[in-house]
């Protein structure tokens, strides 16, 4: 594969593919490696509050559908145990979003990583940083 399609670690793909809520709004998984995702979502006039910029729920979804794509990329089953999610500016409709997730630490079957959501242009501001905390589960 180029560097513009790395491979996609298999656990993850495997769960990606049966993840219908994050397709369903048009989230592309574009890499996904041992602790690391990185997916991207256009925003739609459907995802925009009273306010003209994207409702945080989505900004959090996207967040939070790299955090599931890169604590699975091990292989168990993981969950988020919880989250949190600081909103640093905001988006608008028509605007395509990335969201990066890194592994921080593991230790056992809980897990914590980062995940920063920013714009696709070239200054690539910052929208939002999240942070989740997994648990792996048995199957």
């Amino acid at each position: 594969m180029d560097a513009e399609h790395p491979p996609i670690a298999a656990p993850t793909a495997a769960m990606f593919d049966e993840d219908h809520a994050s397709k369903a709004l048009g989230i592309e998984l574009l890499e996904a490696s041992e602790g690391h995702a990185h997916v991207r979502m256009r925003v739609t006039p459907e995802m925009v509050n009273g306010h003209a910029i994207a409702h945080g729920g989505y900004v959090f979804l996207l967040a939070d559908t790299a955090f599931a794509c890169a604590c699975n990329s091990h292989g168990p089953i993981t969950v988020a145990a919880s989250a949190q999610i600081t909103f640093l500016a905001p988006a608008h409709e028509g605007e395509l979003l990335h969201a990066r997730a890194v592994e921080r630490h593991t230790r056992g079957r809980s897990g914590i990583y980062d995940t920063t959501v920013f714009r696709d242009d070239a200054d690539g501001e910052t929208i939002a940083e999240f942070r989740g905390h997994s648990r792996s589960i048995k199957s």
